[in-house]
């Protein structure tokens, strides 16, 4: 049996899993899905210890996975107790490095566009290139939360302890990232993009958009259950 900790992405909480959690209970393992705080005061760092008091709870060995946004909050409580962790997966997300914050790692992603509060506001909708079935779009709709700001602008501290930690990167072709993607990013030599080659960190790719867990969740089940146990390709595997 492995436990694994799910994290959320931007506007989701730990619903946004359940049905990846009812696949892997049914495998046998156990699924712990994080719901982070959403009061407009938090920041970042109420979001790191949200995943840390987690990963304590649930001991050694977990895997933990970070979809998105969650790779933050995610990456910072791992680096404060990688010896809890024995793999991150990050579905369809980078990782960032200390003094990043989302919004500097993705300028590409305008969310601060028209925001005059404390909060970022839910998305009207989430675009058809990542196919979500139309009722899990619509719990989508009625369950997501707008995102504190400060947790997409605050910026992330590391000691680098978390890059000791073996990891898998699930890549969700149709919103454009790949493992030939990742490979260029390392052929670029820039150190930030070295652990991607690393022994003990492997690649998956899922035929699906950025909600893998709301639109192929069983496939993205199987997939996880591969990674913990090592699966997957490593960055120059044939």
């Amino acid at each position: 049996m492995t436990t694994f900790v799910l994290v959320p992405g931007l506007f989701m909480g730990g619903w946004a899993w359940e049905a990846v959690a009812a696949e892997l209970e049914a495998a046998g393992h156990r699924a712990v899905a994080v719901t982070l705080p959403a009061e407009p005061t938090a920041g970042l760092a109420d979001h790191v210890d949200a995943v840390a008091a987690v990963l304590a709870a649930e001991g050694p060995g977990t895997v933990l996975v970070a979809h998105s946004y969650g790779a933050f909050p995610s990456v910072g409580a791992v680096d404060r107790r990688p010896e809890l962790v024995s793999r991150v997966v990050f579905v369809d997300s980078g990782y960032p490095e200390s003094g990043e914050s989302l919004v500097l790692s993705m300028p590409q992603v305008d969310l601060l566009s028209g925001v005059t509060g404390d909060v970022v506001p839910v998305p009207k909708e989430i675009p058809a290139v990542h196919a979500v079935p139309e009722a899990e779009h619509e719990r989508w709709k009625r369950l997501a939360t707008p995102q504190p700001v400060r947790t997409v602008t605050d910026p992330i501290e590391l000691t680098g302890a978390w890059l000791r930690v073996p990891t898998t990167g699930v890549f969700c072709l149709a919103s454009g990232l790949s493992i030939e993607f990742a490979r260029s990013l390392h052929a670029t030599g820039m150190p930030r993009f070295a652990k991607l080659a690393e022994p003990g960190v492997t690649f998956f790719e899922l035929p699906t958009g950025h909600y893998p867990m709301l639109s192929a969740p069983k496939e993205l089940a199987d997939v996880l259950e591969r990674a913990a146990a090592g699966g997957g390709a490593g960055l120059h595997q044939a």
